[in-house]
């Protein structure tokens, strides 16, 4: 993996655009004392580099009606089917996140759901057909908090 340098324009420029992805260009050049071409060339070389990974708006997954989140640890019954059971989960709109994992599971997933029957269903329906073992569910309650690592502060 690359770790790449950056210099103290890089990092004003993450911070800016983390506190508000939507921030102008122009805004941003401002602030940085800059032209909007440098700022323009600096997102994209940030951007190649695959420091920023685009930008997006978040969908409120309860207030379109998806009011269970859980997270789901998975033993698969062959270790050597990884590629084709991520496969399976990729093609499952609820599950959002999977994650090679050590220790207990093999992967380890998020999912939403409409209610916890529905998170039945994508269980027994969805998860068991792929080739699953076993499987540990955990019900998260409320997101305490959810954030990006603050990138700015550790560099």
């Amino acid at each position: 993996m690359a770790n790449h340098k950056l210099d103290s324009l890089d990092r004003q420029i993450l911070k800016l655009i983390d506190g508000d992805a939507r921030i102008p260009f122009l805004e941003v050049a401002r602030t940085c004392n800059v032209s909007g071409a440098a700022i323009h060339q600096r997102i994209q070389k940030l951007t190649a580099q695959g420091i920023l990974k685009g930008s997006h708006f978040v969908i409120d997954p309860e207030n379109v009606g998806y009011e269970t989140c859980a997270f789901i640890g998975l033993n698969l019954k062959n270790p050597g089917s990884f590629d084709d059971v991520v496969a399976g989960l990729r093609a499952i709109p609820e599950v959002v996140e999977c994650h090679y994992t050590t220790g207990n599971y093999d992967l380890y997933i998020k999912v939403y759901a409409k209610n916890n029957h529905h998170l039945l269903d994508i269980i027994h329906d969805k998860l068991q057909p792929l080739g699953i073992s076993r499987s540990e569910s955990l019900i998260s309650f409320h997101t305490a908090f959810e954030r990006q690592l603050p990138i700015v502060e550790l560099l």
